[in-house]
């Protein structure tokens, strides 16, 4: 036990490296101030929601014991597919391991140090970010102290169980495929799991289940709300331990937090023998080199022949990296399926039941697509654009002493995704509208504000990546969760609401005069011309602006 607790002192000492907080006090102040919002906003929807299940007679606590059981499955699953890729980077890929495993320990004792560090890892955030839903929970149903002493026992417990099958299973695969290899399957099957169980789920429609009218029978419903969860899943163990405390049942509460540890025990001996068993094997074929799953074509010579020679390097370079990195291109898949589920929302909106006329309402839902559309592009440019910088890693250098300047490395970047992310914006935007069935002007509109906003959103991606870039990251993606990366999306919403904001008055006098078959007064034109102006000016500054900060800050770093 000693050993294992040596192993796991310098994660221990990372946190109270006191150098390290005065230089980053003020990005986690603001990403923790950020965070409790966020965690505040989880709390306020679910205690609301939970109060309107409360003023329903007799089905109320139904539909809030169904969505307790909801909730834990989705957070079972959550950490076991968290786990799985946090153990397989933990246990097998850690740049470090090669040194840890020279040390004269036991390779159980670093498979336990390691996988104590990947439970952690993979379950603090999405335990904390379900806790509010729990106190909604108790604050509805007034639950006492003995509520609160099941939920801090049974979410531990849970969080080891999913760790555990995940890291069983992880050794059980790397035993057979290099984990290199297995790495990326894990990632492809993953994905191709979520895409086609979300797509099914979507395109049932599960909306309608809060009608009533949609079944055949009161009875048939019920029953639907009533169905348990299976016995044999840990996440039905939490549920009907937490539901027998919000009853004040806790003998029935202590006898499932008992089942759940006694299994979480269970697991964590199964895996210490299979680790003692294959881990040193399995670790020893993760030396191995990686196979990629899709080779990119070779012959580059012919592309865009109209750069200069280090551009076009830099751009073929680019290009290669995507399809050598299968966590990039892989993403393209879900991002996909995003879109089709965004777009597919659009047409099943039922319009034809609002309370307003149809003509203002699909216009209306035209011009908040707008923003609605640049948030997506946003999150987009964040897992692709954001981190462009940082996927040069160590071999940054080498961009440094290349024949181009920093301003023509970044625009180089810039314009790698700019020109996709463009032609995705435009494709989202016009089909929107046209299941809208909006006017042409508002066609023409919101594919015009699409066109000047998309420069600004990858500006600040790439400008903001370059400001605060992290060359040491094992996973470079993983950037935009840090200050630079919060600083991007908080500067992003406040360019995008601008947009909205300055464009929604004049919009209106245009989509009314159109729809009045009317002129525009002189006042009215002047109006609109100097607010398309300033929204001109702002989509230019979004462009410049960051550029040349990531420019400054790229310029001062010291490699």
């Amino acid at each position: 036990m000693q050993q294992i607790l040596t192993l796991l002192k310098p994660r221990f000492w990372s946190f109270r490296n006191p150098g390290r907080k005065k230089r980053q006090s003020l990005r986690l102040y603001t990403m923790a101030v950020v965070g409790i919002l966020v965690w505040g906003g989880i709390f306020t929807v679910s205690f609301r929601v939970l109060l309107y299940f409360q003023s329903i007679q007799e089905l109320g606590d139904l539909l809030a014991y169904k969505l307790l059981s909801m909730v834990f499955l989705t957070l079972f699953s959550l950490l076991v597919f968290s786990s799985t890729i946090t153990c397989l980077s933990k246990l097998y890929l850690s740049k470090d391991l090669s040194l840890v495993h020279s040390l004269p320990v036991s390779s159980y004792k670093i498979f336990f140090s390691r996988w104590i560090e990947s439970t952690m890892d993979s379950s603090w955030m999405v335990v904390v970010y379900t806790m509010p839903v729990f106190i909604s929970y108790a604050l509805v149903y007034t639950a006492g102290a003995g509520y609160y002493v099941t939920l801090l026992l049974t979410l531990p417990a849970l969080s080891i169980i999913a760790s555990s099958i995940s890291a069983l299973l992880v050794m059980a695969v790397v035993v057979l495929i290099p984990a290199n290899r297995l790495r990326s399957i894990f990632i492809f099957l993953g994905l191709s799991l979520f895409l086609i169980l979300y797509i099914a789920f979507r395109l049932l429609r599960p909306e309608r289940l809060a009608d009533p009218e949609m079944f055949a029978t009161a009875l048939i419903y019920l029953k639907a709300l009533r169905t348990p969860g299976s016995p044999f899943l840990p996440s039905t163990w939490a549920y009907d331990a937490l539901k027998a405390a919000l009853a004040g049942v806790y003998t029935s509460a202590g006898f499932h937090v008992a089942l759940s540890w006694s299994f979480a025990v269970f697991m964590c001996f199964v895996n210490l023998l299979f680790a003692n068993a294959v881990y040193f094997c399995g670790m020893s074929k993760a030396q191995t080199a990686t196979v990629r799953m899709i080779r990119p074509y070779r012959n580059r010579n012919t592309l865009a022949p109209f750069l200069s020679g280090p551009i076009r390097a830099l751009v073929i370079k680019e290009i290669k990296t995507f399809f050598r990195d299968q966590t990039q291109w892989s993403q393209v898949f879900l991002l996909a399926a995003l879109f089709f589920i965004y777009i597919y929302n659009f047409k099943v909106l039922p319009i034809e039941k609002a309370p307003i006329e149809t003509i203002y309402l699909q216009n209306v839902l035209s011009f908040l697509n707008m923003g609605l559309a640049a948030f997506v592009l946003t999150a987009v440019t964040a897992r692709f654009a954001y981190p462009a910088v940082s996927m040069e890693g160590d071999t940054f250098w080498l961009v440094k002493t290349a024949p181009i300047s920093t301003r023509a490395f970044l625009w180089a970047k810039f314009f790698i995704y700019f020109i996709p992310l463009l032609l995705l914006s435009q494709i989202v935007i016009i089909i929107t509208n046209i299941l809208l069935q909006v006017k042409p002007l508002m066609m023409m509109i919101s594919s015009l504000t699409m066109l000047f906003m998309v420069p600004g959103v990858v500006s600040l991606g790439i400008g903001m990546g370059a400001a605060y870039p992290d060359f040491k990251s094992e996973n470079p993606a993983q950037t935009v969760t840090g200050f630079g990366g919060l600083l991007f999306m908080m500067l992003c919403a406040w360019f995008i609401g601008m947009v909205i904001i300055f464009e929604a008055h004049p919009v209106y006098h245009l989509f009314m005069a159109d729809l009045h078959q009317r002129h525009l007064s002189g006042i009215e034109l002047v109006f609109i011309i100097a607010t398309f102006a300033t929204v001109l000016l702002i989509c230019i500054l979004a462009v410049v602006l960051p550029m040349r900060f990531g420019e400054k800050r790229l310029c001062q770093l010291q490699i």
